[in-house]
């Protein structure tokens, strides 16, 4: 039997972006046999023609799935909203400007098989030198303070077995600190390199402004959540 594997992406006016990622996505898992898989495409309050673009991408392939936000909430409230929507087994996670590649799924899947929680690394990062030094300077401060172990927590591709969904609590940035609640859990975390191209279509959403000063901010209150974090196990009925 098929193991069914959600795809799970965020869009946030990335209308040149939806249909060459679909393609991608399909060429990769159509590959693999042994699994079945749904795209959940997030439009978050999109602004120009994400919405369309996806409507037809769904007409294309009954496999897309789009989930339309009413209004724009943010990449972590548009990640969170599709993996709650997701149905697979495996929920595998990309950023919807084409700078992560879908063909780091096979490896992500046999990951998968051995751990929770596969968190991608770009190893050959495709962007300008003030975005490297930047990531890393916030990696090295976030490690430094919540030791999540994890060396590019803003990588977009990601995956996660189901389980690991009820353990992430929804917040704006949340998506930067999925390693550190999958550990609180109890669960495991494997890394792996992954592939990253230079943006072609698009803006980046992010900048100086909204990574510097609302990382330390929400690097306070992870680092309290990590020290209250509960979790539970009910005991079975004989």
């Amino acid at each position: 039997m098929k193991r069914l594997v959600s795809v799970v992406v965020p869009f946030y006016n990335e209308e040149a972006n939806v249909a060459p990622l679909a393609r991608k996505v399909a060429e990769t898992l159509d590959a693999l046999p042994e699994y079945e898989y749904e795209c959940i495409f997030v439009n978050d309050g999109s602004l120009d023609g994400t919405r369309a673009a996806l409507e037809k991408a769904a007409a294309a392939n009954p496999r897309v799935r789009p989930v339309h936000l009413k209004r724009n909430r943010g990449q972590s409230a548009a990640l969170v909203a599709g993996m709650r929507a997701a149905k697979g087994e495996c929920i595998l996670t990309l950023d919807g400007d084409l700078q992560n590649d879908p063909c780091d799924f096979p490896n992500m899947l046999s990951l998968l098989q051995q751990y929770d929680c596969v968190c991608g690394y770009r190893a050959k990062r495709n962007d300008t030198w003030f975005r490297r030094l930047s990531s890393r300077v916030a990696n090295r401060v976030r490690n430094a303070i919540l030791h999540d172990g994890i060396r590019d927590s803003g990588c977009g591709s990601k995956g996660f077995r189901r389980c690991c969904v009820e353990h992430i609590v929804p917040f704006n940035g949340a998506h930067r600190f999925f390693a550190v609640m999958v550990r609180c859990a109890g669960l495991t975390i494997a890394e792996c390199p992954v592939t990253h191209h230079p943006r072609v279509h698009g803006v980046s959403k992010y900048g100086l402004h909204n990574r510097l000063w609302r990382g330390m901010y929400d690097l306070i209150g992870v680092g309290w959540l990590r020290r209250r974090y509960v979790t539970y196990e009910i005991e079975s009925e004989e």
